[in-house]
Order: C-alpha cells, then structure tokens, then sequence
C-alpha cells in the first residue's frame, strides 16, 4: 500500500504588481506556476494555502470575477464559430447589463481591431477536423474573449505556448499595448527568448533555477554579472564546474542576496503602505454578490443560438443524411407496402414498428453522450468567469438540440412510412411522428445522463451500450412473456413504450391486440416516456451541479 506524501508546491513566495506593468512568472516545468498563477487569479482556492493574496488591500471576491480576465493555456474555442461570431456572444453574455446590444457588439469590434483579427474576422475558428485561423489568431481571440470586459487584471498561462518566435513575439507586445493603457497583466512563460524577456516589467522565479539556459550552463550568448564571476573567482575551485562556470547553486545564492539588498526593502516598504482607496470602491471589491452581463432569460436566448449555429455542421453533414436516407430506403424497400390484414402482415409490420423504436433509441442516446464530456473545457472555462449560470446553460443546450433532432426524423419518416405501406392518414402520420419524437427525446436524455454523470466517453459508451441492449431485448418484441423478478426493466425502456404506442397509432380501431398487446387509448406510454425526458434531464442537470461544486471546492 502506498502512502500519500503532502508536498510543498510553492513556498515563500512575495511580490507585487502595479497597473500598466507586464509580470512574468518563470520557471522550469514542475515548478508551480500555473498553481500560482490559479491561486492569483482565484480560481484555486484550497484550506491547505497559506498566506494571503490582496486586490487593492482586500482579499478576493466574487466580484473581482468581472474586473478579471483569465486566459488558459489550452485554446479553448467552438471550432464552428467565426472571429467574430465569438466574440460577438462573449460580449453580449459578459459586459455589463446596463449596455445595449448595440453598444456591446461595438466593443467586440473594437476588439477585433484592437488585436489585429480584422482580415480573419469571418473565417471559422476551426479544429482537429475543421479547417481555421492559425495558431496566433487563435491565441489573440482567446485574449481577446477575456480583454472584452476591459479587465483591470489579466493572466495568461502560456500565452506563447506552440507559436514561432515572430507569433509569440506579436503576442508579448498585445500583452505590452495592454498593460500601457493601465492594466496589470500577470503571465506564465516557460523559456522566453532574450528579445521577449526584455518586454517584461517585472519577473518571479519559481524553483532554485535562473533562466534554463544559465541553469544548465549554457553561457555562450548569456552575458553574467561582473559580481558573480567575482563571486566564482573567488569560491573554491571545488565549487566551480569543470569547464570553469558557476553551477547553478552558486547562480541561486547570488541572485537570493541581489534581490535582498537592492528589492527587498523597496518592495516590503510598497507593500506595507496602504493604498488610498475609498470606502465605496473598497465595499465593490470585498462584495460577494455576483455580477452576471445579462438575464436569466438573456443568457438562455443567447446560448441557445450559439448552440444551433455551432451544432447544425454536425446535424446536416453529408455523412449523417446519407446515413438516415439509406436506412429509410433500405427499411422500405424490404417491407415495400407490407399488407396489414393478414396475421403475416401484421407480424411484418410490427417487427419494422419495433426497429424503428430501436433504431430512434440508439441513435439520439450515443450522440447525446458526448453532449457534455466535449464541452466539459468550455463549461468550466465561462462558468469560472460567471458568463452565465449552470441552469441557463444546461436549459439552452439541450433545447437547442430539439429543432435539429426533429429534422432527420421527419425526413426518416417520409421516405419509409409510405413505402412500408402504413395508414394513409394524415392523423396516423403525424402520430407516429410524434411518438419517434417522444422516443428521440427521451433517449437523448439517458445519453446526457449516463454523458453528465461518467464525464468519461469511454466508460460512458460501455454504459450505454449494455444499457441500449438490455432496453431493446426488454422491448415487448423478442420476449413477451419476461420472469417476475425482472419484468420491472421492461418499463424503464423507451423501446418498450415506443413500440406499444406505434403498434397502438397504426392498429386501435382495427383489433384489440395486435402480438399480444392491447390497443387501447397509450395515456400510460405517453406518461412514460415524457417522465423520462424530464427525469433523465434532472439526473443530468444533478451531475454537472454536483462537478461543479466539486470544482470550486
């Protein structure tokens, strides 16, 4: 068995940063300086910290989250989206309420030309498989998603992360441009070039290392000190390296006594005084009330169409229609104008009711797993800067689903319901769609459930696959007669209530039993199944409240 050893991230670490200044957190990998730069931009709070981290003298609030812009190393984007469509719906869910719409999608415009996006403003931010800006405009429209609400603060984590020396160049001086205009922006870098070093207004080094370069004695293009070539020139030989430079205990050493008698005084001296702030701004700063940019209603209308714009490429690609037509045109060629009134007829008829029921269960229930562990990044990155609540996000996103979800069905049903040769009524036809619907529905919401809850695709999948299975042999179909102990599963099957109700649209007022089920009024299949579709999204809506907690534990 193994035991937990507690280990000291960060330890004595002192400093400060004024508006209009560009700080550096440098250090090799390892050495904590995402794990600072979280705990300084609030978004790691833990028991086991110490110490204390001030803003304007006061310790940090919720409401610091509008007046701070936090970009992560990873680009997080929607690949679908344009420049211009993504930053259009950061500043309508982020400036505040008292701007008009107007008002707010002029501030993206100004930020597009503030960064330089102008040329690439309509193109797709793109992907993995979708092709979009380069890796720099990527860069400068995540700066830009936090730069919108004019931050008094702003980190970056990486910022030069993957970019060329000519990019990540770019991006320092936007870093600079940003900071001159009054703001204080606090980044991460891990190995920065000479001529990006130099743009920096202040540096903290993390770990017993001064730059890598030096670390590993690789002096060629590194200018040291007069006073540390003193200092080796006069230590032992012993404590020199064989090729005659000063390792890098002696570097640490020179540089701890540098900054104790030229900074240290000066800086504790900055950072004692007490800022003249008044008492109105000081009471802003520690309130713990949220600021959110818009409504309730607000941020569920705009998430809703960014969610149909950013889906309807997956919805309406060739390979998902091809896929649903040649399903449809297949099931009607084999049961071409099946005859319901022969007893052979009728079996055909209700085993292509029940493939639909299957077909319309399966499909909706392993797309819509992936619904939530794809955006797990996005969500945690907009609802750290309070772009919107957890209930309006989760309401949006599954609704806006629901027109693209009725497309293909309809489309399924048009091309295989009259060349299987069912009822030819308008009643009938729309009935039938409705209960595919009702299917789709309820499926989607056991993907979002079993997606929201696992939050891991692998396991996800095998969870809905046995569970898909044991739901389809639980039909009504391939087994009529099912064990006591286990009949309960049949009724938390939407394949089972699907199939009863189509056989019951198609065959109510012509027998009463059809493969010994009744055909009577299907209340109680339609109870089922909007049950499901409510409870199965109350299951998922507990799972992301529950991961969200948990984060900000």
């Amino acid at each position: 068995m193994t035991s937990c050893e507690e280990r000291d991230i960060l330890n004595g670490i002192t400093g400060a940063v004024n508006p209009g200044e560009v700080l550096a957190l440098m250090g090799p990998s390892g050495s904590g300086k995402t794990t600072l730069l979280n705990l300084l931009g609030g978004r790691l709070i833990q028991s086991t910290v110490g110490g204390s981290i001030t803003y304007n003298d006061q310790p940090y609030s919720k409401f610091l989250k509008s007046r701070i812009g936090f970009v992560t190393e990873d680009d997080v984007l929607f690949p679908h989206l344009t420049v211009e469509e993504t930053l259009m719906y950061a500043a309508r869910l982020r400036l505040p309420k008292v701007l008009t719409r107007q008002q707010k999608e002029k501030r993206a415009v100004d930020v597009i030309y503030e960064l330089g996006l102008e040329r690439c403003q309509d193109t797709m931010i793109g992907g993995s498989f979708v092709r979009g800006v380069s890796g720099g405009e990527r860069k400068r429209v995540c700066i830009g998603n936090e730069i919108i609400i004019n931050p008094s603060l702003l980190f970056l984590d990486e910022p030069t992360s993957g970019l060329d020396s000519t990019t990540a160049l770019r991006t320092i001086q936007t870093l600079q441009d940003i900071a001159e205009v009054g703001k204080t922006v606090i980044t991460t870098i891990h190995q920065p070039s000479s001529r990006l070093f130099h743009k920096f207004d202040k540096l903290i080094l993390l770990g017993k290392e001064f730059l890598l370069d030096l670390a590993n004695g690789n002096l060629t293009d590194i200018s040291v000190p007069s006073e540390l070539e003193d200092k080796v020139q006069m230590e032992n030989s012993e404590t020199e390296t064989g090729n005659g430079k000063p390792p890098p205990a002696v570097v640490h050493e020179y540089l701890v006594e540098a900054y104790e008698s030229r900074v240290a005084d000066t800086e504790k001296k900055k950072l004692m005084a007490p800022l003249p702030l008044d008492d109105e701004l000081k009471s802003k700063v520690s309130s713990s009330k949220r600021q959110w940019g818009a409504s309730w209603w607000q941020q569920y209308c705009i998430l809703f169409c960014r969610g149909i714009k950013e889906r309807k490429h997956d919805y309406f690609s060739w390979l998902r229609i091809t896929q649903v037509l040649s399903t449809a045109i297949i099931l009607g060629l084999l049961w071409w104008q099946s005859d319901s009134k022969t007893i052979r007829g009728r079996q055909d008829q209700a085993g292509w009711l029940f493939f639909i029921a299957v077909f319309w269960g399966f499909f909706p229930v392993f797309t819509a797993i992936f619904t939530f562990p794809q955006e797990r990044a996005m969500l945690g990155k907009e609802r750290a800067a309070d772009m919107y609540r957890l209930s309006a996000y989760f309401l949006a996103r599954t609704t806006s689903d629901l027109p693209l979800d009725l497309i293909l069905p309809v489309l399924f049903l048009l091309v295989v319901y009259f060349m299987a040769g069912l009822r030819l009524s308008a009643s009938h036809f729309f009935l039938s769609m409705l209960t595919v619907f009702l299917c789709i529905v309820a499926a989607q919401g056991l993907g979002l459930a079993i997606g929201a809850t696992l939050m891991d695709l692998k396991r996800a999948t095998t969870l809905a696959s046995v569970t898909v299975m044991t739901f389809m042999l639980a039909g009504g179909y391939f087994v009529k007669k099912v064990p006591v102990f286990i009949s309960w599963i049949r009724y938390m099957s939407f394949n089972y209530h699907t199939y009863k109700l189509l056989l019951k649209v198609q065959y109510q007022d012509i027998m009463p039993t059809v493969n010994g089920i009744k055909t009577d009024s299907g209340l109680k299949e339609v109870g089922a199944l909007v049950a499901m579709i409510f409870g199965y999204r109350f299951l998922a809506y507990l799972s992301l409240r529950k991961m969200q907690l948990h984060c900000e534990a």
